[in-house]
């Protein structure tokens, strides 16, 4: 009945989720903050019900190989059916539309909670409006001097050998999946040169359909379940099913997540941000394709980024969106143990460019800090205090990622 003045303005990731989405989903983790200071939600321009820019992309895009041309005709497509000029959806607009939504609410600074994408969105936030700026919290932090794509296949490779190497020093993962990783090697080698065709049940309808059984498929599913402790934990069970020849458990996998993130995702929005705000900047990162090659990912989401790039226009975007952060807003900075996206060593380099910071890595965790242990708590308190200076963190050393399943029933007792 009596916020602060400070209301906290919720930022999905993506980029192309809408934040209403989002939050309808992770509410509860923001009860403790909603007891203090009213919450805002604000679809940003492209998602949910801000004129959203979805597009007819196939929804297995994410685990099909799809040939260069087909990427550029359903790019083609795309830009023919959304009517509007795709170039004013980025990032630099995306700030100035969070201030006039300050400006309209008459509060004189904000707060601001960025999950992945949106932390980018929240930096920018600070650096454009330092004074209009109460506090952050970026949880799976994007470094402002680096373009999104370039390292994902690295950061993906090296999250799961980090999962990888958990199983290993368990003894009882190690000794149900012995040697996992050299078998995960090799399955994806056989299903690159023999692709199978299998009767599998949809995950969400029971019909059981033929399926081609492909590299892709396994990569996509891999990279998707390695985002979230739950599904971490099922992992080596799911990739030793398929090394015993038995791909269809995380090829279900790969069907069910790469649905959802098609319907939670407005592409168009994706691509104008991606194709003004990272693409044009791979140069100058440097891409070391061996390297990607190396990877269980390869080069493919890379490739798929460039052709539709070659179509897409590019849009407004601010000459100091790449530039290091030297701000003064208090930041609360989270990561994950796995996470293989946005690792905390990202944490690590962009908790520099802040003076009053706290970094916080959660142990066994992936993408995405919001619900864990006593996270929550941890937000309310700092956006209380306005600082990090004197918050007790002790209580993250109890978060833990979940024990990895041995069967199909669970985990050992």
């Amino acid at each position: 009945s009596t916020p602060a003045p400070e209301p906290l303005v919720v930022i999905s990731g993506g980029p192309g989720s809408a934040a209403t989405e989002f939050y309808a989903g992770a509410a509860d983790a923001f009860a403790r903050v909603r007891r203090d200071r009213d919450i805002v939600i604000v679809d940003q321009r492209g998602t949910g019900l801000s004129h959203p820019l979805d597009c007819e992309f196939p929804p297995d895009f994410e685990t099909r190989e799809i040939p260069a041309d087909s990427i550029r005709r359903l790019t083609q497509n795309c830009l023919v059916n959304l009517h509007t000029r795709v170039q004013f959806y980025t990032t630099s607009v995306a700030v100035r539309d969070l201030d006039a939504v300050r400006r309209a609410l008459g509060a004189e600074r904000i707060a601001l909670y960025g999950v992945s994408y949106g932390t980018r969105v929240a930096e920018q936030y600070a650096r454009r409006y330092p004074a209009r700026t109460y506090a952050l919290i970026l949880d799976g932090v994007v470094v402002p001097e680096l373009p999104i794509g370039p390292d994902i296949a690295l950061d993906a490779q090296a999250a799961l050998d980090r999962v990888l190497a958990a199983c290993a020093s368990d003894p009882d993962c190690d000794r149900r999946f012995p040697r996992l990783a050299a078998r995960f090697a090799r399955m994806l080698e056989t299903m690159s040169a023999n692709p199978r065709v299998l009767e599998i049940a949809d995950p969400l309808t029971g019909r059981h359909e033929m399926q081609r059984v492909t590299r892709t498929q396994a990569v996509a599913a891999v990279r998707l379940l390695s985002y979230n402790s739950a599904t971490i934990a099922i992992l080596p069970l799911l990739l030793d099913e398929a090394a015993r020849g038995d791909p269809g458990p995380l090829v279900a996998q790969a069907i069910m997540t790469t649905r959802a993130l098609a319907e939670q995702v407005s592409i168009g929005m994706h691509n104008s941000v991606v194709c003004t705000e990272d693409v044009p900047f791979f140069a100058a990162a440097g891409i070391d394709r061996a390297a990607l090659a190396r990877t269980y990912m390869g080069t493919q989401q890379v490739d798929a980024l460039l052709e539709i790039c070659k179509l897409w226009p590019r849009g407004v975007i601010d000459p100091d969106l790449h530039r290091p952060l030297d701000s003064r807003v208090p930041a609360l900075i989270l990561s994950g143990e796995f996470d293989p996206i946005t690792p905390p060593a990202n944490g690590e380099r962009v908790a520099r460019d802040f003076h009053d910071v706290l970094h916080l890595v959660a142990a066994g965790q992936g993408h995405g800090q919001l619900g864990n242990g006593c996270i929550p708590r941890l937000m309310a308190e700092f956006l209380r205090a306005g600082s990090t200076r004197g918050l007790d963190a002790g209580c993250t050393r109890t978060i833990a990622g979940l024990p990895f399943f041995l069967d199909f029933t669970g985990p050992a007792p």
